[in-house]
């Protein structure tokens, strides 16, 4: 016996094959098609707004200026080449009234040549470093202090030919005292720092350290003025370094 069809069921083979497809499509989409495409429109709309979270956040941020190797280098070792008009102009203005006090006391002619250097009997501080007391029972020693900067000269690429021009300049400065303070502009150290917490860079102890304050000041020299004699000339127009 034969199944029989519903008078209004038509037979799928009678159906035309392009009806049998917009049937298809017009069916409501099953629980797995919806998540599926929730979920990825999430995803794109949440990624999209991260993205541009971030670009503005990005644009908003304050620019960082890129550091060469040489800015780096400067910074690791205190910059020391780098112009300091502030530093400067205090110098030029404690060898002006250094010369003014002497014109008008009458001094021009002699007296103590380091009348504008005051030896410390406690180590300024400065810039985090509070005061430091010296080592107990130690005293200045020129003469130690010397040979250490004239075993110094080759680390920083300075030849033999250097050293009379060194040993002028700070024996101008401070008669190689690591305790000197100038009472005119406050500079400090062998080298007359200032301020005298720059020698931080060349090491903790610069307060007290003559090797300390010594590395640092050929460093210095080598930044600012290439060689000690660089700097000599330069003390002797403009009366500092």
């Amino acid at each position: 016996m034969s199944e029989r069809r519903a008078p209004d069921t038509p037979n799928p083979a009678d159906v035309p094959r392009s009806a049998r497809r917009a049937a298809r499509r017009s069916r409501p989409a099953s629980k797995k098609r919806v998540l599926v495409i929730g979920l990825s429109a999430a995803l794109l709309l949440g990624g999209g707004g991260f993205t541009a979270y971030t670009a503005v956040q990005n644009a908003n941020a304050p620019a960082t200026p890129t550091l060469s190797l040489d800015d780096l280098g400067a910074i690791a070792s205190g910059d020391l080449a780098a112009p300091d008009p502030k530093a400067d102009a205090l110098k030029e203005a404690a060898a002006q009234a250094y010369k003014a006090d002497k014109l008008k006391d009458g001094r021009a002619g002699g007296g103590d040549p380091f009348d504008w250097v005051e030896v410390k009997k406690q180590a300024p501080g400065g810039d985090g470093f509070p005061p430091a007391n010296f080592p107990p029972g130690t005293d200045p020693s020129p003469g130690s202090n010397k040979a250490t900067a004239k075993a110094m000269l080759s680390a920083f690429g300075f030849g033999a030919d250097q050293w009379g021009c060194l040993e002028r300049l700070w024996q101008k400065e401070s008669g190689w005292n690591e305790r000197a303070m100038n009472r005119y502009s406050g500079a400090y150290g062998i080298p007359q720092s200032l301020p005298g917490s720059k020698m931080a860079s060349a090491g903790g102890d610069w307060q007290t350290n003559a090797a300390t304050q010594i590395k640092w000041g050929l460093g210095y020299i080598k930044g600012r003025y290439g060689t000690p004699c660089g700097a000599w000339g330069h003390s002797q127009s403009r009366g500092w370094y």
